[in-house]
């Protein structure tokens, strides 16, 4: 193992610390509550790039599947990931995929990020809801109701800022030398 590759598994680290403090800010809704995760995800990935931003999301996902409370409410365990909510944090790796490969091919501009995160919300809000319908044994109705409905407004919230906040400080960190300019 070479010192740079060291570098990248601290910076993976960080990026996974840096979802799970975020997945704390939390506001309480009747089925599914509006967390600062998915803000994380997308913050992460914009500023880490795709491999070390996925990266980042698995670890994240396993510490909390293992039972580490690094989940919404400072929860973990394989239940939480397999219960109603564990589709938004099954969710969280396709989508981080999703969008690394979008800024990876069009670059991390203020505008490709925005769109690289509402793609983002987007497909952590389709798995979310398919699981929440199926493990709650909802209609389609109560599902998007639940799942989705009350989560749109404030996701495109949440990934623009992700988005506009992810571009300047990784801008910042590689005038530092901190991260690499390329994805």
């Amino acid at each position: 193992m070479k010192k740079g590759d060291t570098y990248q598994y601290v910076l993976a680290a960080i990026g996974a610390a840096i979802i799970a403090i975020l997945a704390q800010v939390t506001i309480p809704l009747p089925l599914v509550p509006i967390t600062g995760q998915t803000f994380a995800i997308g913050l992460v990935v914009t500023i880490l790039g795709m491999r070390l931003g996925v990266l980042s999301v698995i670890v994240y996902i396993l510490i909390g599947a293992v039972g580490m409370p690094v989940f919404s409410g400072m929860s973990g365990g394989l239940g939480i990931v397999v219960g109603p909510t564990g589709g938004y944090i099954v969710g969280f790796l396709p989508s981080a995929i999703i969008m690394g490969i979008y800024m990876r091919k069009f670059g991390i501009t203020i505008t490709h990020a925005i769109v690289a995160n509402l793609i983002g919300m987007v497909v952590t809000l389709v798995f979310g809801t398919v699981w929440l319908k199926i493990i709650a044994d909802l209609t389609w109705t109560a599902a998007f109701m639940g799942g989705v409905a009350p989560f749109i407004i404030v996701g495109v919230i949440k990934a623009v800022l992700a988005a506009w906040f992810g571009v300047v400080i990784r801008r910042r960190l590689e005038t530092a030398h901190l991260v690499k300019a390329t994805v």
